[in-house]
Formats: C-alpha cells, sequence, structure tokens
C-alpha cells in the first residue's frame, strides 16, 4: 500500500541516514515529516537541500534539535543555527552552487559519472575538486549525490502517487525524486487518480515508494 502514515513511511529512516529534502526556504518541504523526524530523534543525518530555511521551519528544525552531522546546501545564511554550528565545528557545512547543486543530483538520479561546470573554476569552489581540460576550457568534475531517502513536499497527490506541484513549489523535488532509494512524498490533499491531468505530473507515481497526507 503506497499511502501510509508518517510513522511507517519514515520508519526505516535510522541514524546516519543521507536524506535529500525539498524545499526553497521550506516553500516545497513537506513540515510533517520533517516534525516527525524531529519527535523520532534520529541523528548523525547528512541532510542535501537546497538551503536550511529558519530555526523554526523546514530542515531548521532538524538542525536546530542537534540531528544533523553534515549538510550539502547552496546556502545558510537565512539560518544562523547553521552558520554557528559550523563556526564551531559541530557540524559540517558543504556548499555548492545551486544549479551545480541541482546538477549533482540530476546527474545521480540519471547514473551519470558526474557533471562538468565552469562554475567555480579558479576559486575556493575549485580546492579538492579534479579539472578537467576540455577544448581548451577548464571544468570542475563535480561528483553526483543520491541519498537513502528522498522527502518530498507536493501539492497534490493522486491515490497512485503522482504528484503536482503548485507555483515554485517543484524546485529541487523533481530531480530528488530521482536519485533516492527510498521517496517518501507528503501531500496537502490526496485525490483520486484521474483528478490531475497527465500533462501537470511533475513526478510519476513510479518514483514515489510512500505517500502520505498532511492529516496522516
Amino acid at each position: 500500500m503506497k499511502i501510509v502514515s508518517i510513522k511507517d513511511a519514515i520508519a526505516g529512516i535510522n541514524d546516519g541516514a543521507t536524506i535529500m529534502v525539498g524545499g526553497f526556504l521550506a516553500c516545497g518541504t513537506p513540515e510533517p515529516i520533517i516534525d516527525a523526524l524531529v519527535e523520532k530523534g534520529v541523528k548523525d543525518l547528512t541532510l542535501i537541500c537546497n538551503d536550511t530555511a529558519t530555526p523554526t521551519t523546514g530542515i531548521g528544525k532538524l538542525v536546530a534539535n542537534n540531528q544533523v552531522k553534515k549538510v550539502i546546501a547552496t546556502h545558510i545564511g537565512t539560518n544562523p543555527t547553521t552558520g554557528q554550528k559550523m563556526h564551531d565545528g559541530t557540524m559540517e557545512v558543504e556548499l555548492s552552487p545551486q544549479g551545480t547543486l541541482a546538477e549533482r543530483i540530476r546527474s545521480g538520479g540519471a547514473g551519470l559519472g558526474g557533471v562538468l561546470t565552469p562554475t567555480g573554476v579558479g576559486t575556493e569552489v575549485a580546492e579538492g575538486q579534479q579539472v578537467l581540460n576540455i577544448d581548451g576550457k577548464d571544468y570542475l568534475l563535480e561528483k553526483p549525490l543520491r541519498a537513502d531517502f528522498a522527502l518530498i513536499g507536493a501539492t497534490i497527490a493522486d491515490e497512485k502517487g503522482n504528484l503536482y506541484f503548485t507555483a515554485t513549489s517543484k524546485n529541487f523535488n523533481t530531480v530528488m525524486a530521482t536519485a533516492a532509494d527510498v521517496v517518501i512524498a507528503g501531500a496537502e490533499l490526496i485525490v483520486p487518480v484521474g483528478d490531475i491531468q497527465p500533462e501537470n505530473v511533475a513526478i510519476p507515481a513510479i518514483f514515489v515508494d510512500y505517500l502520505v497526507g498532511g492529516e496522516s
């Protein structure tokens, strides 16, 4: 059964898990699933995300509750707790340019060996990275990213798990759904199959392992 309770959906998420979480400043983040992880108390998590929101929203709640050992994100400026933990050495932060992060996740989902990008060449971003010269131009080889779990925040899901997103809530969710071993989608509304027009499906049900509603 694809539709389950949140408790059952996160039962397999244990200490040390690597988790991709969709969202941009918590827009497109499945807040009820994050709240359940806070309550469960799993720790030493590695989070792959666009940002860490704020201390009281989205992924920031996991950071504030000392459940995260590493974050791979594009920026952390909206969450002073993340910055403090980075500076005092209690949490590792790996910053990646936004487009690069999206492409690393996409290549992980597509089974590729990585992505070549000129972004960061000649800067601190290039430290420790492999540089390849292609037709006279330098590129960084950015390795693909995959996760044990992806947490997806959809606006509407049908009972099969096809997902629809309103406006910008789609953000990182679509690529993350392809790059994790287990995909858990939280939807604000679950409707019968056929209520979402095929052309409006952003993530097909085949990518979704578990589906929960906001009321679960």
